[in-house]
């Protein structure tokens, strides 16, 4: 597990794809913004001192909301491996299967658990779609639109997808995969504004997390592009 972690190995375009859309509903572009919009309210301090201390809670609350998002990621993974692919059980594709295969596998408890958790994650992203489209409409456009629009901007894609009678996983995915299609334009702008002391002061990132930054940055780029070489001229 420690090995595949951290080495990429990809078999053909599917695996490609879905390890960008993993990418994507892990680190959200559209978060970046929101992220920010919510730090905003908490700096109330000027002295280099108590911005640097500042900056360490941010750091904290971070890390462990990532390492939380990561770690179910991973949990999932695992799971799927442990349960499904041991058994011989590499045709399940989809949250329907998933759900009607675990209970027979490891008890009625699990569906029930499943089913939960697909209902909190849905609650939770939503809530961050939201909150993050009225932050971005708010700072680039400067449109305030009503909570009943906002909400329903929000389920439309969802209902349309249910409606036209769309593979939910599958557009699920792909919607993943837009997700990080979307992240080069939140963390170039991110690593550009970081590295400016006119713009954070004391805060500025150093010269070695700056080029870490952009290392990240551009192994995500080369991922979308990978991503696009294997479905556009079939390198896979």
């Amino acid at each position: 597990i420690a090995y595949h972690a951290f080495v990429p190995h990809f078999k053909g375009t599917e695996s490609v794809l879905l390890a960008t859309g993993i990418l994507g509903a892990t680190v959200m572009p559209h978060v970046v913004f929101l992220h920010s919009a919510l730090t905003q309210g908490r700096i109330v301090v000027r002295d280099p001192r108590q911005l640097r201390r500042l900056f360490r809670f941010e750091c904290v609350d971070v890390t462990l909301a990532m390492g939380v998002a990561g770690l179910v990621n991973a949990a999932m993974l695992i799971m799927a491996a442990a349960t499904f692919f041991e058994k011989g059980l590499t045709t399940v594709g989809t949250i329907e299967e998933a759900h009607q295969t675990l209970a027979p596998l490891l008890g009625s408890a699990s569906s029930w658990v499943f089913a939960v958790s697909l209902l909190a994650s849905g609650l939770s992203s939503s809530t961050v779609g939201t909150m993050s489209g009225q932050v971005i409409m708010q700072g680039f456009v400067h449109w305030q639109i009503p909570i009943w629009l906002r909400r329903l901007l929000t389920m439309l894609p969802a209902l349309l997808v249910i409606g036209i009678g769309l593979e939910p996983t599958r557009t699920l995915v792909i919607s993943q995969v837009v997700l990080s299609f979307g992240l080069p334009f939140a963390l170039v702008p991110l690593a550009l504004f970081t590295a400016r002391a006119d713009l954070m002061g004391v805060l500025a990132n150093r010269r070695m997390t700056t080029l870490i930054f952009w290392c990240v940055t551009a192994l995500i780029i080369a991922l979308n592009l990978f991503l696009l070489y294997q479905i556009l001229l079939g390198g896979g």
